[in-house]
């Protein structure tokens, strides 16, 4: 009886000993790579997860175009920016071309009448709120002419005429024609441009936050940290800031501001932005032959 039991059990061992070989040689090896396999995949989606999360920053940098204090400092800043460059000026196509080779995004910077101050002080083709229509037409079309790579246009200044909406649905009108959007700087709190927006099916986009109304790098820093509350509090946030008089300082707070941001939001161009937020996509209304 033992010596039959003592059979069984090396007739069993003879049958499970290749099962027992491919189980430690084969899968063992496999069960490495299958693994590693999906743990690479959860990583990579954890990633992806995370990088979608992220709150957005669109950070424009208004008045290029004139060869002003900080512009080269802004152009060499290591995140994707956007820059509004004043049409008709020395150094307006020099700056667009050196923006869109960066891979910067490029919007047409309106000169258009405040409430208070010189119409003078604007700079040539400004819109004003007496000129007529066609005038007002005219005059944008040649703006966006003059700015190569413009993808859409901001105001410089602008407080009287963007309260003004015969004026402005002529603006947004020529934005449409061109598959072009319009960003509100919201140099007046009670501007008409974001109504008009949504009635014309242009993506209502504005500014949130001035960077540099008051020129210090302390100053820009600690509007840059507003900036991120503000982007994870709605996902994204608009943020402008100005070559200049104060546009060195501007460059210095942005560079040091975006180091405590890295990780926390992704800065990204004003057009990636509007795609995902409003699915705008650049299709002109006007079809030319």
């Amino acid at each position: 009886m033992h010596d039959s039991k003592g059979k069984y059990k090396h007739y069993l061992l003879y049958l499970l000993l290749p099962a027992l070989i491919i189980g430690v040689c084969g899968p063992a090896a496999e069960g490495a790579v299958s693994a590693s396999a999906p743990l690479q995949a959860a990583t990579s989606s954890q990633k992806k997860d995370s990088a979608a999360t992220r709150s957005r920053v669109a950070i424009i940098i208004d008045d290029l175009g004139n060869g002003l204090r900080g512009t080269d400092e802004i152009l060499s800043l290591p995140i994707k920016l956007t820059v509004a460059v004043m049409p008709f000026l020395s150094t307006t196509e020099s700056d667009a071309r050196r923006a869109h080779e960066r891979g910067y995004d490029v919007l047409l910077h309106l000169p258009m009448e405040p409430r208070q101050g010189k119409p003078s002080w604007l700079g040539p083709g400004a819109i004003l709120a007496d000129m007529s229509d066609a005038e007002v037409h005219s005059r944008v079309e040649a703006a966006l002419d003059n700015v190569p790579f413009a993808i859409g246009i901001n105001n410089h200044m602008g407080s009287k005429v963007t309260g003004n909406e015969r004026v402005m649905r002529i603006v947004l009108a020529v934005c449409k024609e061109r598959g072009l959007f319009y960003l509100d700087s919201k140099t007046n709190s009670r501007s008409v441009v974001g109504k008009i927006a949504r009635e014309m099916g242009l993506p209502p986009v504005e500014n949130h936050i001035f960077l540099d109304d008051t020129h210090s790098v302390n100053h820009v820093i600690k509007q840059l940290r507003l900036v991120g509350e503000k982007a994870e509090d709605q996902r994204y946030c608009v943020t402008i800031g100005h070559v200049g008089i104060q546009g060195k300082k501007t460059a210095a707070g942005i560079r040091s501001g975006i180091e405590a941001m890295k990780g926390q939001v992704d800065f990204v161009g004003i057009s990636d932005l509007v795609r995902e937020e409003w699915h705008w996509s650049p299709r002109p209304s006007l079809t030319f032959p």
